[in-house]
């Protein structure tokens, strides 16, 4: 049998490492568009590894995170990545938030996360002496990782197992005949195969239709903007810090998050990104834009969220609204403390009502498997997700 895969973020390189960790001999080729492995939604992120605190118990996310960042752990401890579970305290800075807090907890614990507890003003200010908050979760088995190096580290892996990964391999067009997929791209040799796995990520939508199968739902990019603190001001945050998370928005809020190899980085806020590899605010493309901006759902979902989306655009664009934000959380950090950081692109999929996927969402063809949502916690998951993917592989009707 020959597989490929297409995407070379955390999650195709997973699946590729657990497929030949489970077939070995088989033919497996992983095309990535890039000249590297892991270079969108994989590296561009915080570096967290999260446990699966807040995900509906049940769900896809709560179950693939919680065994996901077990078995993320073990394979950076196997392969000597830098990581480290620091853990994590979610803090409700209002009354308001406080019955909220408590459902999350609840929810942690039937999720199965192990260790949490609930901190009072006095244990926060014990393990973070400058944050402020009324309650907090603690989140003991979540941390911090080197994502772009078990990206390379699976890259390799790969390799020595006998696959393929194929750089610089751009998808334009695919098609089928006689239960043979052809997969073409630029400036490469077209691939064949009866079986493709579909984890394209930002472009996992385009993919799908190019294999003929409509997704239902349109990938719209939110740019996240990050800054981070001066180094003589990182005392400030000792791990990381999270706020209570509005539940009618996908998002976690901005949270502060020390990262694996130094310092400390704040955000993300969310904003519509009119590249899907944007950036930054000028980063364009008049395909992503026109995409976006034509899928009925975005003005359904701007009219619903009008209030946040103005906020978050604000905050974009004001670092003072910014630093404010960030004040609820750590009351002494000053504007002066924030330099720029860095950004991130979340593919994230919304239906034509407007609503954003807040699940996993797998389809699964005869020939085809698609990944079609896979925004945060995929990269903490992607080992758990491999797992998901390749036992909806119909070995017997491909081989």
């Amino acid at each position: 049998m020959k597989i490929v895969i297409i995407g070379g973020g955390i999650v195709g390189l997973a699946v590729a490492y657990k497929l030949l960790q489970a077939r070995p001999g088989l033919q497996l080729t992983l095309l990535e568009k890039e000249a590297d492995v892991g270079r969108h939604q994989s590296t561009h992120n915080s570096g967290v590894l999260h446990a699966g605190l807040y995900y509906k118990p049940g769900s896809a996310k709560a179950r693939l995170a919680v065994s996901g960042i077990k078995q993320m752990t073990r394979f950076c401890q196997e392969h000597g990545i830098a990581h480290e579970i620091c853990g994590k305290i979610v803090v409700a800075v209002n009354e308001e938030q406080l019955p909220r807090l408590r459902t999350l907890l609840e929810r942690g614990q039937t999720n199965g996360l192990s260790g949490l507890a609930w901190l009072s003003p006095s244990q926060i200010h014990d393990r973070e002496p400058h944050a402020a908050g009324l309650g907090a979760v603690l989140v003991p088995e979540e941390g911090i990782v080197d994502y772009s190096a078990v990206c390379h580290t699976l890259s390799r892996l790969i390799k020595e197992m006998g696959g393929k990964v194929e750089l610089n391999h751009s998808i334009t067009y695919i098609s089928r005949q006689n239960g043979t997929w052809r997969l073409e791209s630029s400036g490469a040799e077209p691939v064949e195969t009866p079986f493709i796995i579909n984890c394209a990520g930002l472009h996992c939508d385009r993919v799908s239709r190019m294999a003929g199968r409509n997704p239902g739902s349109r990938i719209i990019p939110f740019r996240g903007e990050y800054y981070v603190i001066r180094p003589e001001r990182a005392h400030l945050v000792n791990h990381l810090i999270y706020p209570v998370p509005d539940p009618t928005y996908p998002f976690l809020g901005v949270h502060f998050t020390r990262l694996i190899h130094g310092g400390i980085e704040a955000g993300p806020n969310a904003v519509l990104a009119l590249k899907r590899e944007g950036y930054s605010r000028t980063s364009f493309s008049l395909r992503d834009s026109i995409d976006s901006l034509t899928w009925p759902g975005l003005w359904r979902f701007a009219t619903t969220h009008a209030g946040m989306c103005v906020e978050e655009l604000l905050r974009s664009f004001n670092k003072q609204r910014f630093c404010r934000s960030l004040q609820e959380l750590v009351p002494d950090i000053r504007e002066e403390d924030l330099s720029p950081g860095g950004c991130g692109v979340r593919a994230q999929a919304m239906n034509i009502r407007g609503d954003l996927l807040q699940d996993f969402e797998i389809v699964q063809d005869d020939s085809a498997l698609h990944l079609l949502n896979a925004p945060s916690p995929a990269a903490t998951a992607s080992l758990a997700i491999a797992d998901e993917l390749i036992s909806r592989i119909p070995f017997k009707a491909v081989s």
